[in-house]
């Protein structure tokens, strides 16, 4: 194994974690962790945009109200203002950089950059790049991290797992290179930017999800989990059982765009006021409920009536993707149904970023920051990037004492696991995930959940035991866990709330809502990774 010492280690590629690096990199040393350099990362699927508080018409605290509806009580509205006072000046900082955001056509408008509407906002505050926004953003990022002297970007190493010493400290993370060799990056302050857990799930609006593997990580070391229950399915991704996933922009509902049930009318007006700009919560379990009552696999989602010209200039990038596929927007409404999305649930941080464990920090998709509460509200997720990111940088630049306890030491076997059973027990996890803990749970469900992941945990821990180190093994053990540990904190809450439905529970506990909150000795198994001894 290789050993190397670095100041800052951020684990992930993606919009918080590129955000991060700039923002530090002039006062401290970076090395970014970004495995794949290619379409991997949720940040570079995201089409809508980015919320902040941008036109004359628009206010701060019409933002954060609408965010704490969207949350369904359950967000800190410290966090909420905390990110909402940012917008501005984040989307500044975006735009000083060359992020190609696109503009009002009207020279007249009190703002120079188109502003579309999506679910919950009740004002145009999404600024976006076309219906490709996340790739504008990271395409602009990386170009400026690559150019800057003081952040190494490694694309050979993908973390498995993170360090500690015998104070509890994290010092840094174990890597794996495409040969299996092992790296020790030991660094004074790491970062995980890992992303979400929608990879638990068989269906997703990524191509390459996120198992929640950064949480897990974090959970070894002690930190706390928070909301896990909380997993966002997105109300339309392109139904295309043969095709990879692709996500249909909330956008397109922003900007008029209808849900047609199997009789081809449309069933939000009759479930909420706000039709189809309802919170995704709403949206997603009217279309789940409107599946089950007709039988079909999809709802339909209809834009024909803004007419051919507005679908190109406003939906570019989902029309060219559609026609691909033989789908023409412009005159046929397009299969859509919920998939799994965003994870309002993970890592406990303060404003900083700062978990539990010290000299760890965890922003983005991999963090719980109390902004999205019970349920995120389209396009909030990229402004808490940036948002968090730059409260994280504040904080290191004032520095740190670096832990000197002697290291917590592994030791590893030598054994190679089966790829086909790490890919079947993969499969069964997320076939049980996908029909016990989606959109709509049960206690009976949730009980049949926990006795099928205890099974398949079960079958899967002996055979790493005496594994060598394996990148894809060490991904399924983290993601079986924090599959378990989201079964038990949707079983601990006996309420119906946001993106948490059992209708065995009532809407709302009389009680004063609270986040839920958990650490992985509630499964009572070893933290560390089986693959070797601990």
């Amino acid at each position: 194994m290789t050993e190397s010492h670095h100041d800052v280690l951020i684990i992930g590629g993606g919009a918080a974690g590129l955000a991060l690096a700039l923002e530090i990199a002039d006062r401290r040393a970076v090395t970014l962790l970004q495995p794949s350099p290619d379409a991997r990362g949720a940040s570079r699927w995201a089409q809508g945009g980015i919320a902040a508080v941008l036109s004359p018409c628009d206010d701060v605290e019409a933002h954060v109200a609408d965010t704490l509806v969207a949350g369904d009580g359950l967000c800190d509205e410290a966090a909420v203002r905390f990110t909402v006072d940012q917008g501005p000046a984040a989307i500044e900082w975006l735009l000083s950089l060359g992020v190609p955001f696109t503009p009002d056509p009207d020279p007249k408008a009190s703002y120079p950059y188109h502003l579309t509407r999506e679910g919950g906002h009740g004002a145009r505050r999404i600024i976006h790049a076309d219906d490709a926004t996340g790739r504008a953003v990271i395409e602009t990022l990386e170009r400026h991290v690559g150019a800057h002297a003081n952040i190494t970007v490694r694309h050979d190493l993908s973390a498995i797992e993170l360090m500690a010493d015998t104070a509890g400290h994290c010092r840094g993370a174990r890597c794996l290179d495409a040969t299996g060799q092992l790296h020790a990056l030991l660094a004074r302050d790491t970062v995980l930017a890992t992303g979400g857990a929608s990879g638990l799930y068989r269906h997703t609006t990524s191509p390459h999800p996120a198992s929640g593997e950064g949480m897990m990580m974090a959970a070894e070391l002690g930190a706390e989990l928070m909301n896990l229950e909380f997993q966002q399915f997105h109300p339309t991704c392109l139904y295309d059982p043969e095709g990879t996933p692709f996500l249909i922009s909330e956008a397109v509902r922003g900007e008029g765009g209808y849900l047609l049930g199997a009789d081809g009318e449309r069933f939000m007006p009759t479930i909420d006021p706000r039709a189809e700009l309802a919170p995704r919560d709403i949206v997603a379990r009217a279309i789940d409920t409107e599946m089950q009552r007709s039988g079909l696999a999809h709802v339909w989602l209809d834009i024909r009536h803004l007419g051919e010209e507005a679908i190109r200039h406003h939906f570019p990038t989902i029309h060219a993707h559609c026609a691909a596929r033989g789908l023409d927007l412009a005159r046929e409404p397009i299969p859509v149904v919920p998939a799994a999305h965003y994870s309002c649930g993970g890592v406990g941080t303060d404003l900083a970023g700062a978990t539990t464990v010290p000299h760890l920090y965890a922003i983005g998709e991999v963090a719980c920051t109390g902004l999205h509460g019970a349920n995120r509200m389209a396009s909030n997720s990229l402004l808490e990037c940036l948002a968090f990111a730059r409260g994280c940088a504040r904080r290191l630049a004032e520095g740190s004492t670096a832990s000197t306890a002697p290291l917590v030491e592994r030791s590893w076997g030598t054994q190679r696991p089966s790829r086909e059973q790490i890919g079947e027990l993969r499969d069964a996890m997320r076939g049980v995930m996908s029909t016990r803990v989606a959109i709509v749970r049960s206690d009976a469900g949730l009980d049949e959940a926990a006795h099928a992941l205890a099974e398949i945990h079960e079958r899967l821990a002996p055979h790493l035991a005496e594994a060598a180190p394996d990148a894809e093994a060490a991904s399924l053990w983290h993601a079986l866990r924090l599959a378990r540990l989201t079964v038990s904190s949707a079983r601990a809450r006996r309420e119906s709330r946001g993106l948490h439905h059992n209708p065995d529970c009532p809407l709302h506990a009389d009680t004063p809502p609270s986040p839920s909150r958990i650490h992985l000795s509630a499964l009572h198994v070893p933290a560390e990774t089986p693959i070797g001894n601990g």
